[in-house]
């Protein structure tokens, strides 16, 4: 088979799930809202379930519940059936997915829920099936073929239930007004929690400032910035407020007679500037835009408080 064939059926496939994706958004399930309103309303968990593919597709979404605000966890139906049910509180709501409906294994979880009253949202390609009949709210999946040539091989169908179940997921962000703060208690490793870190948390302190002010003789300014490792020096004016910085640029910039001047009349003037709270990936952005490998940390007051190199960021895996 040649490797435009390969690529053919590979462009195939992916071309079939988007247009499924494509129908689902178009035609999204009466029920969204309302299954969105019910697990905002539940003082419990979201309790997912499922066998086999689905399943595998209702542990990510319960992942991804779980690190965007909602409170969540699966639970494997066959391990229901055997002691686990009463890892499901009545405070909880279910989502139970299966492509056909009936899957048997699912069978006792409808039956608990059912009896104790706890909502369930199902997923299914079928609206008339048993899970469907017994949700509280019903999730239908769009109306498409499967991408394996048997037309078998769950494929496009995992791929609408895992993306409806992200279309879940964000909109209880949007609910939940989510944003990086608290995204940041769940995901402290890695490079993502190093992009969620503040610059506090990476900046050299007052102490390791290369300070100087405005009529420092340039001769110390060098010192200052040779001596803090960093290629800056920060420029303060008499309330220590700062009004410039020294780079390395500057000096080529006045490097005639550049020890005849005083550091105010070199410095670059509004500098690039972070707060302390800033995260660390904004930061990082501000760098690589303005083309400069340090910015000056400064307080309300426009007080510098501490410095930041690119080098910070690299240690800490943020880059």
């Amino acid at each position: 088979m040649s490797d435009q064939r390969l690529e053919a059926l590979g462009r195939e496939v992916l071309e079939t799930e988007a247009r499924a994706l494509d129908a689902l958004g178009a035609e999204l399930p009466a029920d969204f809202a309302p299954a969105i309103r019910a697990i905002r309303a539940a003082s419990g968990g979201v309790i997912v379930s499922g066998i086999g593919k689905s399943g595998h597709i209702g542990r990510k979404i319960s992942a991804t519940f779980a690190s965007t605000g909602t409170p969540s966890y699966f639970v494997h139906p066959s391990e229901a059936s055997h002691g686990d049910l009463g890892m499901i509180g009545a405070k909880d709501i279910c989502l139970l997915i299966s492509n056909s409906g009936e899957t048997t294994e699912l069978g006792d979880i409808i039956a608990y829920c059912t009896r104790f009253s706890i909502p369930m949202i199902g997923i299914s390609s079928a609206p008339d099936s048993t899970l469907m009949r017994a949700a509280t709210f019903r999730l239908t999946l769009a109306a498409a073929p499967e991408a394996c040539p048997m037309r078998l091989a769950p494929t496009t169908s995992t791929t609408q239930a895992l993306a409806l179940g992200d279309a879940l997921a964000v909109t209880l962000m949007e609910m939940r007004q989510f944003r990086a703060d608290n995204f940041a208690v769940f995901h402290p490793g890695g490079k993502l929690g190093a992009q969620l870190a503040r610059v506090s948390a990476l900046m050299h302190g007052e102490r390791a400032l290369p300070l100087v002010d405005e009529t420092t003789p340039m001769a110390e300014t060098l010192l200052a910035m040779t001596s803090g490792g960093f290629g800056i020096a920060a420029v303060v004016d008499g309330s220590r407020r700062l009004s410039g910085v020294v780079t390395d640029g500057d000096l080529r910039r006045h490097m005639d007679g550049l020890m005849a001047h005083r550091a105010g009349e070199v410095a670059s003037r509004n500098p690039a500037t972070v707060r302390a709270d800033t995260l660390a990936a904004e930061a990082l952005a501000l760098l690589q835009e303005r083309k400069i490998s340090a910015l000056m940390v400064i307080d309300d007051d426009v007080r510098p408080i501490g410095v930041l190199h690119i080098h910070d960021l690299l240690r800490a895996g943020v880059v």
